[in-house]
């Protein structure tokens, strides 16, 4: 093997690991938005294919969620939302678990927030029900949900 083989072997691992590292540190946003999706999406006892496009765009367009695969964010989503219609207490702990691991970031607190509201409201309406879980998620995040005009 040439020395310029190996650089480019050696560089390619790097890569590879460099993705793994980005995907370990940003699987805890991950979580805690899908979440706040499944949570807020059922919010109003059903959830539209406007809400479900609108999540996906989102984690396509976010820089750090890029990295996932669609299939890893579906199925996050599918995890919550099945915990959800299994049992509502328990899927409801498990989510602002996952929810709270945020609270240290106000950054991603805060756009974690703004992308729950933006499902809520893809589909025409911003009811109640919704915004009475949009200031649960930002509560659970040490924000004030004024600040969301909430």
């Amino acid at each position: 093997m040439s020395f310029d083989n190996f650089l480019s072997q050696l560089k390619s691992k790097a890569n590879e690991l460099k993705t793994e590292v980005l995907k370990f540190k940003n699987k805890d946003f991950l979580n805690a938005a899908m979440a706040g999706s499944a949570l807020i999406a059922m919010a109003d006892g059903s959830i539209s294919s406007e809400e479900k496009q609108k999540m996906i765009k989102f984690i396509e367009s976010n820089d750090a969620l890029s990295i996932f695969t669609t299939s890893d964010v579906i199925k996050a989503f599918q995890d919550f939302v099945s915990q959800l219609e299994f049992d509502k207490d328990i899927g409801e702990a498990k989510a602002y678990q996952a929810i709270g691991k945020m609270k240290s970031n106000i950054e991603a607190s805060r756009l974690l927030v703004r992308m729950i509201i933006a499902i809520a409201s893809s589909d025409g309406m911003f009811d109640n029900d919704e915004k009475k879980i949009a200031i649960k998620i930002a509560k659970e995040l040490a924000l004030n949900p004024s600040e969301f005009e909430l």
